[in-house]
Order: structure tokens, then sequence, then C-alpha cells
């Protein structure tokens, strides 16, 4: 097993995505400059999506400027086709993840057309990411991995299949999401080795919601299989607006100190992570926060390894 451990913080994106309240741009600014300072090293800033459709990200590209000033920070942004590839080349964003559904129904919804559809654009948007001077990374989430409210049980060779397809198609690198929270560490665990075996040696990360209070033991079950990398948001936040009983995201904080007390290494200062809290919950009182560690507080015995090094 590895010693690092990268956990991205998406709570800009997916967490405020599915808030109707407004987060205001120096307000999200002062949450980016805040977890940057607790070592936060990976986030997702923003999506490139029509405002109209989602008005809470529609500072996106201030949002991202912001984001690039910042030495050291690997900055990421959301594009749902290749225009919003383009807006992200423009503006200069070094990595840009683009999400399919394996559930043809929940691709339906999600973007009006169906996942073979979904895949075909995937290889244009590769191909305008990687042209010109400064190529982009471009990575290639699929959503609804583990099961789909709307279909139920998404089949494990379809997963494959996907995510073989996508690794052909010229992807930096592949995301497996349990949108809905429907995956168990047993799926997990057997659909991560599968599909890091097919692939390799592209990176495969983890996307998964703590829909039913088995966040942290899907994360350990991809751990265990071999995957490093990990998006999590502050407090728990987020769940997907457009799938049917999605909830928040499993907790930054908690992932990070779970982590960090296996002796595995993330960077993140939990003590400064705390303060990133603070200002998100000062900034939007009205919305829920989650988070063990946040009512537990740290263990005296706790040893984190940014602090050790």
């Amino acid at each position: 097993m590895s010693d690092r451990v990268y956990i991205r913080e998406v709570g800009m994106r997916d967490g405020l995505q599915s808030i109707a309240e407004i987060l205001p741009t120096e307000m999200k600014i002062a949450w980016l400059d805040a977890e940057y300072a607790a070592g936060v090293r990976e986030i997702e800033v923003s999506s490139f999506v029509p405002p109209k459709l989602l008005p809470q990200l529609a500072d996106a590209e201030a949002v991202i400027r912001h984001a690039l000033s910042l030495p050291g920070l690997n900055v990421s942004a959301l594009i749902p086709n290749s225009r919003g590839a383009e807006r992200g080349m423009v503006l200069g964003v070094p990595e840009m993840n683009y999400v399919l559904s394996v559930s043809n129904g929940h691709n339906l919804s999600n973007v009006r057309r169906s996942t073979e559809d979904s895949i075909e654009d995937f290889r244009r948007v590769v191909q305008l990411c990687h042209a010109g001077d400064k190529p982009a990374k471009i990575n290639c989430g699929l959503a609804t991995a583990f099961g789909c409210t709307i279909e139920g049980d998404v089949d494990e060779d379809r997963v494959r299949r996907i995510a073989n397809e996508v690794a052909e198609a010229g992807a930096d690198g592949i995301l497996l999401a349990d949108t809905v929270g429907y995956g168990n560490p047993a799926a997990i665990g057997r659909i991560f080795r599968k599909v890091i075996a097919d692939v390799a040696p592209l990176p495969v990360g983890a996307h998964f919601h703590d829909t039913r209070g088995l966040g942290l033991a899907n994360v350990l079950a991809a751990f265990d299989a071999g995957c490093t990398q990990f998006d999590a948001s502050l407090g728990g936040l987020g769940g997907c607006p457009y799938a049917p009983g999605a909830t928040g995201n499993i907790v930054l904080e908690d992932t990070a100190f779970m982590f960090e007390s296996m002796g595995r290494d993330t960077g993140i200062d939990l003590d400064k992570l705390e303060k990133v809290r603070e200002i998100v919950r000062a900034a939007l009182p009205g919305v829920a926060l989650h988070g063990a560690i946040a009512k537990a507080g740290l263990p005296r015995n706790f040893h984190p390894m940014a602090k050790a090094a």
C-alpha cells in the first residue's frame, strides 16, 4: 500500500451545486485560500456549465483565475461537453474532469443523451484538450459505477468495458463514482482491482457518497485494491441534483484523519481544516455540515504525518 494518499476537495463544485443559496465569489475565494493554507493541494474548483442551469457556479472563471495563482495547487474543473473544455482551455486550466454515467438511464437524465453518445463526445474532448501549445489533462469520471436509482444494478462488465473505452480514447485518468451510494466494500474492492489492472498504468481515482454510511469503508476497500486518489468535500457537502437519492460526499476531514491515523501522508493539517469549516459555516448558516471529527475532535494519541515529517 502507498505511503501517500491524494485527497481532492470537490465541495466547491459538487458541494455547492446542490445548494440554492448563492455563495458570493469572495467567500469562495476565502474558502479556497483557507484550504490551501491547510495543505490541501488538489481542488476541483468549479464547473463550466451554463449559468442558467447552475447559477451557483456562474463565477467559475473568477474563482479559477484566483486558484491558478496559488503555487503548487492542482486546479481542476468539471466539464460537461466540448464547450466546457474550450472555456477551460482559454483560462489555462491544467486538468479537466469529464463525467458520463455507466447507467444509460442516468446519463439520459443528466445530460439528455445516451452513454455511447457521451463516449463519442469524450473522444472529441480528448482531442481538444490534448491539442495546442498548452495541452490539458483530461480525466473521465464514470458515474453510477456501482448502482443507479433509475436502473438499479449496474453490470460490472459494463463498467470495465466503458473504462477500457475511455482509456483507449486517451483519458489521462479514470474516476469510478458511487454517485448514489449503492456501493459496498466487497463490490468496491472487486471492481477497482479489475479496472486498475485493465487500464494500468492510468491512475484510477474514487468518488464516493456516504448515502448509507459506507463511505469510509468503501474508501478503505478501494485503497486496499490500489487506489490512492479520492474525492471528498468539506463537511460532506454535496449530492448530484440529477440523481434521485444522492446525498453528500464523504467528509474531507474524516477521510484525511483516517489515512493520517493509518500512517498515510495526505499533506493536510486537520487543525487548520477546522478553521475552513468555520468560514463555510458562517457563509452558509442554513446548510448542515457533517463529520465525526468535527463532533468528537482529534484523539490525544493522534500523530499527523505532515507534522511528523
